[in-house]
């Protein structure tokens, strides 16, 4: 298959060309970072940002909830089914 846009730069406002399915982990980073975390049971997602930044956020089921995050935690995650989209 082509890709007309593969010259083309991606940014941070182009679609995620990457979804790993995850298993949170209190001792390891992502292999890249996130453009997005999306969840298939609503619940808090404890994650480190790019800047450093650890906090429990909210996710909603189905939605792709935009952040730039390095590492999801298994502690105070309550959410299940986590899929990155880098």
């Amino acid at each position: 298959m082509s890709d007309l846009f593969h010259k083309h730069t991606p940014g941070l406002e182009s679609p995620a060309s990457h979804i790993m399915e995850i298993t949170p982990n209190d001792g390891s980073d992502l292999t890249m970072a996130s453009r997005a975390i999306n969840v298939a049971q609503s619940g808090l997602v404890q994650i480190t940002t790019v800047s450093g930044s650890t906090a429990a956020v909210y996710i909603a089921a189905g939605v792709a909830f935009p952040v730039r995050a390095t590492r999801i935690w298994s502690s105070g995650t309550t959410a299940s089914g986590i899929t990155v989209l880098s």
